[in-house]
């Protein structure tokens, strides 16, 4: 009996340990190390459907973080757009508007021109002479995106179905030959950028979905055209997404609270371009500059 009580105390104390270390390699494992970060910039003050977006934004990039080991900060703080800011952080996103301070723009240049990487959606990628964001930055819309000033817009927020233009991408190797996007603004440019060889377009709109967009106006119904929605510059770690409008009741037809109609990451095709580009992004230089 004296014997039975020892063999089986061993094996609790045995069990009990080995759960003690189970439970310590599971609390190391919750807290490991991030693959990389992020640090995202937002505005969020003027246009509620950008306000929406940044809003769905940062609750949406958290999850992705916590499922896919990168850790997701955010700032309405421009002036931590400086070098030493920056140097914390893999990636930068930019959610609804550009730098407007020529310190800001300074460092971000020299942050991009050293390695460092970006993803920008919508209108962060506007500029037009005159508004608030006149096309006073050169660098950045000409050079950097590439796409120059903004010309015109679709109207109202809509789906699209989207073609992949490059298979061969990172961001793009999981996506179908085409899939239907969530309902977004979508945005004409200045310069093609076919014609220029820095840019990779990764996305454009296909064919089939002309008519694109409802009105009222007829040149917010485009009939044709080619239209770029997603693409790189190969100088630099960055890609910039066309979406990041959702559709706003601001007609009050529903309330009077500018109720948001429609979401831009709860389409599990197009959130597994965004995640996907965001860990080629954040992948070492020597991986993230590897195309295959």
């Amino acid at each position: 009996m004296f014997s039975i009580r020892i063999v089986t105390m061993s094996i609790v104390k045995t069990l009990s340990l080995a759960a003690l270390m189970c439970g310590c390699s599971s609390l190391n494992a919750g807290h490991s190390e991030p693959k990389f970060k992020v640090i995202a910039f937002f505005t969020a003050k003027l246009d509620q459907a950008h306000i929406s977006f940044v809003h769905e934004a940062n609750q949406w990039f958290p999850q992705q973080a916590a499922k896919y080991n990168f850790s997701y900060d955010t700032t309405s703080n421009w002036n931590n757009l400086n070098s030493e800011f920056l140097s914390r952080y893999q990636v930068v996103v930019f959610l609804d508007t550009r730098p407007e301070d020529a310190a800001q723009r300074g460092a971000f240049q020299t942050y991009m021109e050293h390695g460092g990487a970006w993803m920008g959606f919508h209108f962060a990628g506007f500029a037009l002479t005159p508004s608030a964001y006149p096309a006073n930055w050169d660098w950045y819309h000409n050079s950097f995106i590439g796409s120059g000033s903004y010309v015109s817009n679709t109207w109202r927020p809509v789906s699209a179905i989207l073609r992949v233009e490059d298979r061969n991408h990172q961001a793009t190797r999981h996506l179908p030959a085409t899939f239907k996007s969530s309902p977004s603004e979508w945005y004409r440019w200045e310069k093609d950028l076919r014609q220029n060889p820095d840019i990779d377009i990764l996305l454009s709109i296909d064919s089939t979905s002309f008519p694109l967009g409802t009105g009222p106006k007829p040149h917010e119904i485009w009939h044709s055209g080619y239209y770029p929605v997603v693409w790189t510059n190969r100088k630099y770690k960055m890609l910039y997404f066309n979406m990041g409008h959702n559709d706003i009741d601001y007609e009050h037809k529903y309330d009077t609270t500018n109720k948001t109609l429609s979401y831009t990451l709860n389409n599990p095709i197009q959130d597994r371009l965004i995640v996907d580009g965001l860990l080629w992004l954040g992948a070492p230089p020597a991986n993230a500059r590897d195309r295959h």
